[in-house]
């Protein structure tokens, strides 16, 4: 049996059904944030009544109008996100470039100014630190952003290995507040305030420009599987953009929408889908390791992982009985005349899908068990429900 992959961070926590999505610790009460660190909007999200949760050791909105709703927004309209909790890590310098192409999988150094990438960090043992988004803001000027619940982690790991190269290197994750604007509408919002330089943007570039009259930096990326944009600006300046965005019409979003709509889109959970237990290539992320372009952490492990093929997969499935998968169930062989054979896979994210209408999750199997169509059960609650393992994604928008 393949090894079981990781749980969440400890405190990302364990999330609360919310309407038929499992997301959240039980809601915050008005005083009971002790210990919580607050985003730049913290104040939004009280005043719109949004539902605030423990996540990633921020006081975090679950919902507003609550999340089938926002999730149709996004989907269909408009929808505004606080995600001021992410890290942001700035290396700038000769050696920026170079040095960051090392700490990554993919290739930065053959990323033109004024576009970005998705990739992963892994150890020398070739699996996930986290996964990233890494942007060339110039020549010499490089942005990484991390995973809320993995900043620590990977801005201690960046400061030991950039130390001594020519390049200064700054965490300005608490300076710096971050809202993705995602949804088919998010590019004309965008323009109604102001944001015409930074509407004009293509899938996955970025540039520095104004919205509301707020200096940003404008990227055309999200974790959605929907058009939109994501805004970095400053603190100080976060809620006078999301008051404008609001107005414009883009309805606030949060982590249970969120959670959905990147589940819909396959895009991976760290902490559920990929962690310090897995790699790229078991992960369905094989896309993002360049193993001949130069040198970086893990690449011989890597190269060993991809020649050897991974003993196991990252599959969709729909479930085919009644039952929501979740983080942490098993996953069974299922016979041909229906009998539960042995546990083969653990479930790593599942949900609803409000899109579909179906129950959706994710899960590792042993690769001769991970082809489209292979019958599957999840034990949920002392049950084997079948389930058949599909094509990912599960959901994909319209060119």
């Amino acid at each position: 049996m393949p090894p079981r992959a990781g749980r969440p961070d400890r405190d990302q926590g364990r999330l609360k059904r919310q309407d038929g999505v499992c997301y959240g610790r039980p809601t915050l009460g008005d005083d009971d944030h002790g210990g919580l660190r607050q985003t730049p909007l913290h104040a939004a999200h009280v005043a719109a009544g949004g539902r605030l949760v423990p996540f990633a050791g921020y006081a975090m909105p679950v919902q507003y109008a609550g999340i089938k709703a926002e999730h149709a927004s996004v989907r269909e309209d408009v929808g505004v996100f606080d995600v001021s909790h992410m890290g942001e890590l700035f290396v700038e310098g000769p050696d920026a470039v170079a040095a960051v192409d090392r700490l990554v999988t993919n290739a930065v150094s053959a990323l033109p100014v004024g576009k970005a990438l998705y990739t992963v960090c892994t150890n020398a043992a070739g699996t996930i630190l986290d996964d990233l988004i890494v942007y060339r803001r110039g020549p010499e000027r490089v942005m990484v952003v991390c995973n809320a619940s993995n900043r620590g982690k990977i801005a201690a790991h960046f400061a030991q290995e950039l130390a001594g190269r020519d390049l200064r290197y700054e965490d300005r994750s608490d300076a710096t507040a971050l809202l993705a604007l995602q949804g088919p509408r998010a590019e004309a919002v965008l323009r109604a305030v102001g944001g015409i330089g930074l509407a004009d943007l293509d899938p996955f570039h970025l540039a520095d420009g104004t919205a509301a009259g707020v200096s940003c930096i404008g990227a055309r990326t999200g974790y959605t599987g929907e058009d939109g944009f994501e805004l970095f600006c400053a603190a100080k300046d976060a809620p006078t953009l999301w008051d404008a965005l609001v107005a414009a019409g883009a309805a606030p979003a949060g982590l249970g929408a969120r959670d959905t709509l990147r589940l819909e889109a396959k895009l991976a959970l760290y902490g559920n889908d990929i962690d310090e237990t897995t790699n790229p290539y078991e992960a369905g992320l094989g896309w993002v390791v360049k193993l001949d372009h130069g040198d970086f952490i893990g690449r011989d492990a890597l190269r060993a992982v991809k020649e050897a093929k991974p003993a196991r997969k990252l599959v969709g499935f729909e479930m085919t009985g009644r039952g929501i998968a979740r983080h942490g169930y098993a996953i069974h062989a299922l016979g041909e005349d229906g009998t539960p054979g042995p546990e083969i896979g653990t479930v790593t994210s599942g949900s609803p899908s409000p899109t579909l209408g179906k129950n959706i999750g994710l899960g590792y199997l042993p690769r001769e068990r991970a082809r489209t169509g292979t019958a599957i059960a999840i034990a949920i609650r002392g049950k084997h429900v079948p389930a058949v393992v599909v094509k990912t994604p599960f959901y994909k928008r319209a060119k």
